[in-house]
């Protein structure tokens, strides 16, 4: 994909998110977001995956998540479809229940009730964002997206009810304003992060889980007085190029456990749902700030090795 098209209206944009390879082209123009985007999967579901089963990855191979706007009998009511380029919006949403009434009880897990996460189509731009629920169970967040084009908001959550599991729920925003295709970031095994350094370790694996291995440095030194960020010493997510498949992991052990050391490395066990690119976004937290490296990687091949470009820097962090 990438290669040169000039979109010159958001309507083609949203168009390229349907077809089989989104934004094929490398251009600039005016993007004009001038009706909602059209739910992805508001009554469909993906196709089954191996050994589906609930929850995170680790525990045999999880079904794609992320592709659905209602799960479980829940659905993510996105009250603010479109947003303006380069000006901060607050996003405004709710999670409905079957007879559409708002959900306002939660599970708390990794020290919130919900985790909110917006990528662009072309996976250069990342989010992880932490809302406040009002009583109504009306959820806002303020958001800054740099660039125009297509976007699509996660949000990963568990119903404070008995034998609830874990959903991601996911819908399409549009950022209107002057549009460039990019292409997705090259495979690597070494990110940049403020400063940072971050080398990774292991394999993605389609159907089997795997252990991947996060080293921390700064100015050649390794970090080994990481912070503690959600309940842990690092946090990551997973993004399938394409169709945006969201696959959301956690380190192994937990800060206090007596197994896990503050770094410099993370390690965390993930299983993908099928062969094909992801995009990995780690989140750490190191003298008060949390920063995000971002990997490339190919699941089902060794993502090791020295002779790999190094990583680009999501666009912002948004924590």
């Amino acid at each position: 994909m990438n290669t040169g098209l000039r979109i010159t209206t958001f309507a083609a944009v949203l168009a390229a998110t349907f077809g089989a390879a989104y934004g094929v082209g490398q251009g600039i123009g005016p993007v004009a977001a001038d009706r909602p985007p059209k739910h992805e999967g508001e009554h469909t579901r993906p196709a089954p995956e191996p050994e589906e089963g609930g929850g995170h990855a680790g525990h045999g191979t999880p079904p794609a998540g992320g592709l659905q706007i209602s799960d479980g009998g829940y659905r993510l009511d996105l009250q603010t479809s479109r947003v303006t380029a380069g000006e901060q919006t607050d996003l405004r949403f709710t999670v409905r229940d079957a007879a559409g009434r708002a959900l306002t009880a939660y599970q708390r897990e990794h020290d919130k009730e919900l985790h909110l996460i917006v990528a662009s189509r072309d996976l250069v731009t990342y989010r992880h964002l932490h809302p406040t629920r009002a009583a109504d169970g009306t959820w806002s967040t303020p958001v800054d997206l740099p660039r125009a084009g297509g976007y699509r908001v996660f949000a990963d959550f568990t119903p404070a009810k008995k034998d609830a599991r874990n959903l991601t729920l996911g819908t399409d925003l549009a950022a209107s304003g002057p549009y460039e295709a990019r292409q997705l970031p090259p495979a690597s095994t070494t990110a940049r992060a403020g400063g940072y350094e971050v080398k990774l370790a292991g394999a993605l694996r389609p159907g089997r889980a795997s252990e991947l291995t996060l080293n921390v440095s700064r100015d050649g030194k390794p970090v080994t007085d990481l912070q503690p960020y959600l309940g842990a010493y690092g946090h990551l997510v997973a993004l399938r190029s394409g169709d945006l498949a969201y696959l959301h992991v956690h380190p192994n052990g937990a800060p206090g456990d007596g197994t896990t050391r503050p770094g410099p490395d993370i390690s965390f066990t993930a299983t993908a749902p099928s062969s094909g690119s992801y995009r990995l976004f780690l989140d750490f937290k190191h003298e008060g700030t949390v920063r995000t490296a971002a990997f490339t990687v190919h699941a089902g091949g060794a993502v090791t090795g020295a002779d790999t470009p190094v990583g680009h820097e999501p666009d912002g962090h948004g924590h």
